[in-house]
C-alpha cells in the first residue's frame, strides 16, 4: 500500500515520494534512493519497494532534487545535495512512521547512501545494489565535449538515457575525489552488496572493490539474470527477498523500558497537520484525516479505527460461534459507515437526548446457511465485546502525566 509524503530538503526544497506500507505489522523501516537520472517511479526503485513492503518493511522511496515530482532544478543538484536530501528524507521518517534502520541505494544511489550512512545514526544496515564504487563513475554518461562546455559555461544540457538534463559545474565537482574507501571502512554498518554479474552499466568490478573496502560485518549476493535496471519483475522481488532475509539478524530489537504491554495503546504526532504514529501492542501504523478535512491522508481516520473495532471484532465473534456450534461458514464480510442524523439531533437536542449517532453494519455470511443459522449468527453479531463496549457509553478517564 503506498502512500504519498512530501518533505523539505535542508534548504527548503519540497521534494516527493512513496512510502509503501506493509498490509500488516512493520518489522522495520527502511530507506530507498534511485539511480543517477531515474525517480522513485523507477523499475528497481518501485519493485524492491513493493516487495519488502510485502515482507513487512515499509519502504520510503522518493526522488532526488529535480527529478520526478520533486521541485528544484537538477541543474542545482550534486552527489552531496542528494546526501542532504537522503539526510531529509530519514528525519522525516523519524517524525513520522520512526528512524529507518535500513538504507538501500541503487546505481549511483548505492554510493550515495555508503556515504549518508554517518549521517544517519539509527541506520544499521547498508545495502548496495548494483552500486559503482567510485561516485565519479556517473560522469561515463557524460561525454568528454559536455563536461568541458560545462566546465567553462557552468551548466549545459546533456543528453543521458535519451533524454535532455541540465547538469551543473557543481555535479561534475562533487562526485570526483570522494573517498568511498574510507567510508566504507569506517561505515560501522552490516553491509550487503547486490550486483548482476552481466550489468552492462556498472561492471562487476565496482561490486568487489566495495566489498574489499568493507570490514565485516558484510555479505555479497549475486544477482543472476538480472540487468542493471531491475526491469525484470522477478529478479526485482527477489534481490527484495535477499534483503529482508539478510537484515534480520540486525533487526532484533533491545527491549525497552518503555515498551507498551499488551492491550495498550499508544499515540504521537507525527510531521502534518493531523497525522498520528500509532503503537498498538508492537503493530506500528499512521492515523490521519482525508485531504479535504486539511490532512495529508496518510493512514485512517479516527473514525475508520473505530468502524475497524467493530467490523473486525464481529467478524472474529462470528467465525469463532460458527467453528465452536459447527455453522458451515466459509467467509465473514462487514461493511460498515458512521452517520449522524442531523434531523433526529435537533429533535433529540429539543428533547433532552443525547445526540443519535448511527453505526451502520452490513454482514455478509458465505455458505450453504440455514436461516436459522443465519439468524443465529445476527444474535451473535450484536454480542460482540466492542459492540457491548459500545453500547455500555464507558466512561473516558483522562488525565495529565509528565
Amino acid at each position: 500500500m503506498a502512500r504519498e509524503v512530501r518533505f523539505e530538503n535542508a534548504a527548503g526544497v519540497a521534494l516527493a515520494g512513496s512510502l509503501e506500507l506493509p498490509p500488516g505489522r512493520v518489522r522495520a523501516i527502511a530507506l530507498f534512493a534511485h539511480c543517477f537520472t531515474c525517480t522513485q517511479a523507477s523499475h528497481g526503485a518501485r519493485r524492491v519497494s513493493t516487495a519488502l513492503a510485502a515482507q513487512g518493511i515499509a519502504t520510503l522511496r522518493f526522488d532526488f532534487t529535480g527529478l520526478g515530482k520533486s521541485e528544484g532544478e537538477f541543474a542545482d543538484s550534486h552527489f552531496g545535495a542528494n546526501i542532504g536530501d537522503l539526510v531529509a528524507a530519514a528525519a522525516h521518517l523519524e517524525a513520522t512512521i520512526g528512524a529507518p534502520s535500513i538504507l538501500i541505494g541503487h546505481s549511483l544511489g548505492g554510493a550515495a547512501v555508503i556515504a549518508a550512512a554517518a549521517h544517519i545514526p539509527s541506520s544499521r544496515a547498508v545495502v548496495a545494489i548494483g552500486a559503482p564504487f567510485d561516485p565519479a563513475h556517473a560522469l561515463h554518461h557524460i561525454s568528454a565535449e559536455d563536461a568541458a562546455r560545462i566546465e567553462a559555461e557552468g551548466v549545459g544540457t546533456v543528453a543521458i538515457g535519451g533524454r535532455p538534463f541540465r547538469v551543473g559545474r557543481d555535479f561534475l565537482d562533487a562526485v570526483k575525489g570522494q573517498d568511498q574507501a574510507t567510508r566504507l571502512a569506517h561505515l560501522k554498518k552490516a553491509l550487503l552488496v547486490l550486483h548482476a554479474p552481466t550489468d552492462q552499466v556498472v561492471g562487476i568490478e565496482n561490486a568487489k572493490a566495495i566489498y574489499d573496502a568493507a570490514k565485516h560485518p558484510k555479505s555479497f549476493v549475486a544477482l543472476d539474470g538480472a540487468d542493471h535496471l531491475l526491469t525484470d519483475a522477478e529478479r526485482a522481488s527477489y534481490a527484495a527477498s535477499i534483503i529482508a532475509a539478510w537484515v534480520e539478524p540486525f533487526l532484533l530489537p533491545a527491549k525497552s523500558p518503555d515498551m507498551l504491554p499488551e492491550g495498550c495503546v499508544r499515540v504521537g504526532s507525527g510531521e502534518g497537520a493531523f497525522v498520528q504514529l500509532v503503537d498498538a501492542s508492537g503493530h506500528t501504523f499512521l492515523a490521519d484525516e482525508p485531504l479535504r478535512s486539511g490532512g495529508s491522508d496518510l493512514g485512517p481516520t479516527p473514525y475508520d479505527l473505530l468502524l475497524a473495532a467493530l467490523g473486525t471484532c464481529t467478524a472474529m465473534t462470528i467465525e469463532l460461534v460458527a467453528h465452536a456450534e459447527g455453522i458451515p461458514v466459509e467467509g465473514v464480510e462487514v461493511l460498515l459507515r458512521h452517520e449522524r442524523r442531523h434531523a433526529d439531533d435537533s429533535a433529540a437536542a429539543a428533547g433532552g437526548r443525547p445526540r443519535l449517532e448511527i453505526l451502520h453494519r452490513d454482514i455478509r455470511l458465505e455458505g450453504n446457511l440455514t436461516q436459522q443459522q443465519r439468524d443465529r449468527l445476527l444474535v451473535i453479531a450484536n454480542k460482540c465485546p466492542v459492540h457491548r463496549t459500545l453500547e455500555s457509553c464507558p466512561t473516558v478517564e483522562t488525565k495529565l502525566v509528565d
